[in-house]
């Protein structure tokens, strides 16, 4: 058995009826370099057998303690059934893009069955060119963006060929029956006593970090927690130091996509250059991730401006960080961070926006570089497991009806520049779907592959009413910066 850290647990426990905390990846494959043209689920069945022993978290079945007097755990399914996560549909003809994100988004809306391990992949057919889709669904609780590229990188190969594995144990032993609740209710009292010294550890790490926590700076009291840190740090005899980080002091402004989101998702996915924005990195001496940033904003900025909505405040994004260390790989779960970022959405000048995100960035590295790696664990840590679920919706909601904590979250994830291929046949787009909540209706996450950038743009049904400009949007960003470029500014 393994037990969820507090952070993992949030994922699930943020889910309701119109919050789901899967995450999604749209795999475009071109199935003539597979061995018979083909891409079916029979063979990613088949692929995903021979691999199962190198892959635990897809055997993992969530298991509750009763009264959520403790943190869940994850057990190996004794009654895993592989065919039941391996599904097939198809478009009807044309079977363009706007079809296939018409389908991704019906897929992607419906929660995972808690009852299985929690991930499933759909294998779409009927696209254009007699390419193939597999939109693979994974609960953010088993993974976070690292993890997940090792999930990746075990199920596709270098080669159209694959590779040799590691072989299946000759006699694996059979996965345990499922624990009966009065064991987990057993293990859940003997795990009380652990839970004030869990939050106790954790204390002063988080004080001296709340402030940079999503939405801490909503909440009034937040600039006089140096004075309690001081003296808790004096209570509990540390000589750290009292310093705290300056509050960020941007706060986000109301857009159409800030209150509380529906069941239904729209989701858009499309790809830029990496060449281009390399070569714009380079030109103005910036970060790959200034340039996607910068182009992200100047995407919302258009979106807003053309329904007369965009706040002379500029927007306020959130931006997950990887905090996983080397040593850390193969241990599944989350090892994330964030980063709190205003974005100069108010910027009109494409160049100034450029170098403004640059700066508002590197200040909020420098800023982030000072907390602790486990800030998010260390504050999740808090709150009491048999109340967890109830708080993590009541505080998403509460925030979502007053003003914003962010108004949405940008994540760049960079990924492999040579090609994948899945049972012989070749990767040519990954486009990727992340998590929205009430509050944060708009998530824009961004996968690099081979020379393009995949972006993958997911809102709320009722917010956004067409997602596809988001792309238009961040080209035509993309588009301004060459143009600088091109005349030498």
């Amino acid at each position: 058995m393994r037990q969820l850290s507090s952070l993992d647990a949030q994922f699930l426990n943020v889910e309701s009826a119109r919050i789901y905390g899967h995450v999604a990846f749209l795999g475009i494959y071109d199935p003539s370099t597979a061995p018979g043209g083909k891409l079916g689920a029979p063979e990613v069945k088949a692929l995903l057998e021979s691999r199962l022993h190198l892959l635990p978290p897809l055997r993992w079945r969530l298991v509750p303690v009763p009264l959520g007097l403790d943190l869940p755990y994850w057990v190996e399914d004794p009654d895993f059934d592989l065919e039941f996560h391996i599904r097939e549909t198809a478009l009807p003809a044309p079977g363009d893009d706007r079809q296939l994100a018409e389908t991704v988004q019906r897929v992607f809306g419906r929660p995972l069955d808690r009852g299985r391990p929690l991930w499933e992949i759909y294998v779409i057919h009927g696209l254009e060119g007699g390419r193939v889709a597999l939109l693979t669904k994974i609960h953010h609780s088993v993974v976070d963006g690292l993890s997940g590229n090792e999930i990746m990188g075990v199920v596709l190969d270098p080669e159209p060929e694959g590779r040799v594995v590691d072989p299946t144990p000759v006699t694996p032993a059979p996965p345990a029956s499922l624990p009966r609740d009065r064991a987990m209710l057993l293990r859940g009292l003997r795990g009380l006593p652990r839970q004030p010294l869990r939050a106790l550890r954790s204390l002063p790490r988080t004080i001296q970090g709340f402030t940079d926590l999503p939405g801490a700076n909503a909440l009034p009291g937040v600039p006089t927690l140096s004075h309690v840190y001081s003296r808790v740090r004096r209570t509990l005899g540390s000589d750290e130091s009292t310093d705290i980080l300056e509050v960020t002091k941007a706060r986000p402004p109301k857009t159409p996509f800030n209150g509380p989101v529906s069941a239904h998702r729209r989701f858009a996915f499309g790809s830029l250059s990496l060449d281009s924005v390399r070569q714009i990195r380079r030109e103005f001496g910036v970060t790959v991730n200034d340039v996607v940033v910068t182009l992200c904003a100047g995407a919302v900025r258009e979106w807003l401006q053309e329904r007369d909505a965009l706040p002379e405040d500029p927007l306020v994004a959130m931006i997950p960080m990887s905090v996983r260390r080397r040593d850390e790989r193969g241990t599944w779960g989350n090892r994330i961070s964030m980063m709190v970022v205003p974005i100069p959405t108010n910027e009109p000048d494409p160049e100034q926006r450029l170098r403004r995100t640059h700066e508002l960035l590197r200040s909020a590295k420098e800023r982030h570089s000072a907390l602790p790696a486990s800030l998010l664990t260390d504050a999740t840590a808090f709150i009491p497991p048999a109340v967890a679920s109830l708080a993590a919706r009541n505080t998403v909601d509460i925030l979502s009806r007053t003003r914003p904590p962010l108004n949405l979250v940008i994540s760049n994830v960079p990924g492999p520049r040579s090609s994948l291929y899945c049972a012989g046949a070749e990767l040519t787009a990954n486009y990727p779907l992340s998590v929205i909540v009430d509050g944060v209706g708009l998530n824009i996450t961004v996968v690099s592959y081979k020379n393009r950038v995949d972006f993958g743009i997911v809102g709320d049904r009722e917010q956004i009413d067409d997602a596809w400009s988001f792309l238009e949007g961040a080209a035509h960003a993309l588009q301004e910066l060459e143009n600088l470029k091109a005349q030498g500014l």
